[in-house]
């Protein structure tokens, strides 16, 4: 196919997504995608976030392949070595190649914040979606019990789940899971508040459908974009709570690669082998920041009050 016909076909695709009378269902989604897409690529801070949270999907999934070493082999005659053609960024304590420990704590990374986003996301869509189209007593008492989760910082009822339940990585996630719901039912309820009395729920209403039908089928998709673009801002919260939890010893165990643990280790060596916490120190940073980035941008394309799609 020449590059004309090529254009040709790109130009017939585009001009289909952006018509202003879609034939169909499908198409109209598909067009409101595009033009979100659209809004999304012009913002370049959101992309650099898009770019930074690819990449460490990118090397979670080909850790094995990308690091040059066994994460937890040690070698006592190269410990504390600074950076080399032999070891990117250095080694740690116990001679353990460092970079090859920041790429398979990627993997620990990931499957914490995608655990606790399964794991509280829809929880708080329950709770607050059911309490502001329910209403009355029934939203009393969630919310009350909402409150009182709120009511402790995250990171401190996180330290005291953790230490009931023992420490360890899938405690860990449970423990921050527990303290992540909350703002997200806070935010379904207040959605669920301003479209619960609308025209169209009335007219479902009214056509038989029940409460948990109109709940589900109607007012959780309403709720999704604003509860996505929350869950993505939280990421950032999530990484550093999963840190701080590490740090304390009460995350993951050795000799697993995770970040926070990998700074507690170089602490005790901070000022002579300084490589040691602040390369683990860095990854969280750029990662965080890559969440914090790409959610800002996802804000700005599905929150409507921002001029974004809807």
């Amino acid at each position: 196919m020449s590059s004309e016909a090529q254009g040709s076909e790109v130009a017939g695709w585009r001009a289909w997504l952006l018509s202003s009378s879609p034939a169909s269902r499908s198409q109209a989604r598909l067009g409101r995608a595009y033009i979100g897409w659209l809004s999304f690529r012009a913002n370049h801070l959101a992309m650099l976030g898009l770019g930074i949270v690819l990449l460490l999907v990118l090397v979670a999934i080909f850790a094995p392949w990308i690091a040059p070493y066994d994460p937890n082999a040690q070698i006592l005659a190269d410990r504390l070595q600074f950076f080399s053609s032999q070891y990117w960024l250095g080694t740690d304590e116990l001679g353990r190649d460092i970079f090859s420990r920041i790429v398979h704590g990627a993997r620990l990374t990931l499957y914490i914040v995608i655990l606790v986003a399964i794991i509280a996301a829809p929880i708080g869509l329950a709770v607050g979606t059911t309490a502001g189209y329910l209403g009355g007593w029934t939203d009393t008492v969630l919310m009350r019990i909402t409150d009182i989760f709120l009511a402790f910082p995250k990171l401190v009822l996180a330290l005291a789940l953790v230490s009931a339940l023992g420490p360890g990585i899938e405690n860990a996630i449970i423990a921050i899971a527990v303290t992540s719901w909350p703002p997200y039912a806070r935010i379904a309820r207040a959605e669920t508040l301003t479209i619960r009395n609308s025209d169209f729920i009335s007219a479902v209403r009214l056509q038989g459908a029940g409460r948990m039908r109109i709940i589900w089928s109607h007012i959780v998709p309403l709720c999704t974009s604003s509860l996505v673009v929350r869950v993505t801002l939280d990421m950032a919260g999530i990484i550093l709570i999963a840190a701080g939890l590490g740090f304390l010893g009460l995350g993951a165990q050795p000799p697993l690669p995770e970040w926070g643990a990998m700074i507690s280790s170089g602490r005790k060596v901070l000022l002579d082998q300084w490589w040691v916490a602040t390369v683990p120190g860095i990854a969280i940073f750029v990662v965080s920041l890559g969440f914090n980035l790409l959610g800002d941008g996802l804000r700005d394309v599905l929150d409507p009050k921002t001029g974004g799609q809807g």
